[in-house]
């Protein structure tokens, strides 16, 4: 993102154990962890997704 502050993050699905999508975060003003109902395409529906750190 460029600011310096903004880390990636993935969103980890909580049935099937796939990370699905990436994300920025600010962990300054968003300090607990993301779930988010986002669509699984393994599953081909929408389940939760949890914050995991990338390996850099």
């Amino acid at each position: 993102m460029g600011n310096g502050v903004s880390i990636k993050i993935g969103l980890k699905c909580e049935e099937c154990g796939d990370i699905n999508y990436t994300t920025y975060k600010n962990p300054k003003t968003y300090t607990e962890k993301m779930a988010i109902k986002k669509y699984s395409p393994r599953l081909k529906k929408h389940t939760t997704h949890k914050e995991v750190k990338l390996k850099s």
